[in-house]
């Protein structure tokens, strides 16, 4: 039976942690591990004790590959075996299990899989094996000319982790014909510490782009390598869910398989995206109550983003609550009914991670749904129209907004819900210094209570729990209670 506040532990045991044995042969295990990197990264830092971390799905080549590691390196490996949960608790092991490294007393980590690249809470020097995946090339060449008809339309080459490798390759052979193509590459976290004398890239959706000067990324379209024909559902991708919802809308979207060269037009899905998004946005608008999910421990700047969603709550005269609840489930949830909305603080990839929405009773939302529902002055001119990591809201970013003054006209501006009809007062402005939680109503009676939402719902409950009525009850001695069980107590004739 599943717990209210826990995860069960019956779906660690009877979780598939995939194929028994090796899923790679031996002779192939160095390319499709890239070993002998490893190897270097592993003798360049001096590291004695190394954790690795395998998704799932691969646990069944771990063995294999920390003999070889210790064999070519000397130093000792360390398998990470705790991944009920992933490292975001959402069921995902996409963050780096930093916390897990140092409690093995790794000096270093190794993150094997797909990753969501966010860089981790803890200074620990992380490496990043995204697998490399085979990959069509004259298939993909063909499928990328019959999309893109024009030469001269800018076009950005973008791809699945595990593709990333072949997208060089691949514009090399668009390049004789495409004036205006553009190679993204994995957003790797830069080494604490370190500078680069060269100007980074633009840096969104866990990639880098090498823009030239004047150039907005705004410009071009895009032809995704990824994807797989045999995948159920591709609307539950949460990597190219925030492509799609963080292109610009105007520019032309196509994905490609990279085994059968089968494209398709995203359009049509990328519009369904950002029209849940929207509808989200409105939901938070209206809710007075939002539950803030800690989702994540291990990505950094999460403290940060807590505070920034609480002050944005707060600034639109709403009450927030922090739960930190593990994986998010319906039942969870359900402990919660005085809640409109939950917002969940996640890594990109767990923010969008698919969610059974059927069967939770109140949305859940990403961080930026709450920014845009909270701060009237998102979003700023030219900005796309989704962010899908939360550091993107905080200062310092180029993408942070600050919230409007208290005496600003943006706070008053006449607001209609789309989804009720009725004219949303405008909020009540509330410095962070003012702790709402402590607010304080009279009643009639000279009592003091405290004035918040939840005691709203509450008292429209029509059970509202056991009253203690301290100082009402008389005080008695203990007496000896009914013996027996419910169905027959001893002071029970048997009639």
């Amino acid at each position: 039976m599943e717990s209210m506040f826990s995860s069960p532990a019956e779906a660690a045991l009877q979780r598939e942690t995939g194929v028994p044995g090796l899923l790679t042969p031996l002779p192939d295990l160095d390319g499709v591990y890239e070993l002998e990197r490893v190897a270097g990264f592993v003798r360049d830092l001096g590291c004695e004790r190394v954790a690795l971390q395998f998704p799932d799905q691969l646990l069944g080549d771990a063995v294999a590959v920390a003999a070889r590691l210790e064999e070519t390196t000397g130093s000792k490996m360390f398998i990470l075996g705790d991944t009920a949960y992933g490292r975001c608790e959402l069921g995902l092991s996409c963050c780096v299990d930093v916390l897990g490294a140092e409690q093995a007393g790794a000096q270093a980590l190794i993150h094997f899989g797909p990753a969501c690249l966010s860089p981790p809470a803890r200074p620990l020097p992380v490496a990043f094996v995204l697998r490399q995946r085979s990959v069509a090339l004259e298939l993909c060449v063909k499928a990328f000319e019959a999309q893109n008809p024009d030469p001269k339309a800018p076009v950005v080459l973008l791809s699945e982790p595990a593709c990333a490798h072949a997208l060089e390759a691949l514009a090399t052979l668009l390049r004789p014909r495409y004036l205006d193509l553009l190679v993204s590459s994995p957003a790797f976290p830069q080494p604490v510490g370190s500078l680069s004398p060269e100007p980074m890239p633009l840096e969104r959706f866990g990639r880098r782009f090498p823009l030239a000067p004047g150039r907005r990324l705004e410009e071009y379209g895009a032809f995704y390598v990824g994807g797989s024909k045999a995948s159920p559902d591709p609307d539950l991708d949460p990597d190219l869910s925030r492509l799609l919802l963080g292109w610009a809308p105007g520019q032309p979207f196509s994905s490609c398989c990279p085994d059968t060269g089968k494209t398709q037009d995203e359009g049509a899905r990328a519009g369904r995206l950002r029209a849940r998004r929207r509808y989200l946005v409105e939901r938070a608008r209206d809710a007075r109550v939002v539950g803030l999910l800690a989702g994540t421990l291990g990505v950094a700047q999460h403290r940060e983003a807590l505070a920034h969603l609480r002050n944005l709550t707060q600034a639109a005269g709403k009450r927030s609550y922090v739960l930190a609840l593990g994986r998010p489930t319906p039942a969870k949830l359900a402990n919660f009914p005085e809640v409109d909305v939950f917002v969940l603080l996640a890594c990109p990839l767990g923010a969008l991670a698919p969610q059974l929405s059927g069967s939770f009773f109140q949305p859940i939302l990403a961080p930026c749904e709450l920014e845009a529902a909270c701060n009237p002055a998102w979003p700023p001119p030219g900005l796309a129209p989704h962010l899908t990591h939360y550091a993107d809201l905080l200062p310092g970013s180029p993408f942070h907004v600050a919230l409007p003054p208290p005496e600003s006209e943006l706070w008053e501006t006449p607001d209609v819900s789309l989804i009720t009809g009725d004219l949303r007062p405008p909020p009540a402005w509330k410095s962070s210094n003012d702790h709402g939680s402590l607010a304080l109503t009279p009643r009639p009676q000279l009592e003091l209570a405290e004035s918040s939402p939840a005691a709203s719902f509450l008292s429209s409950r029509s059970w509202q729990g056991l009253e203690p009525r301290l100082g009402q009850t008389p005080v008695t001695e203990a007496v000896s209670g009914r013996r027996g069980i419910a169905i027959a107590y001893e002071d029970e004739g048997s009639g």
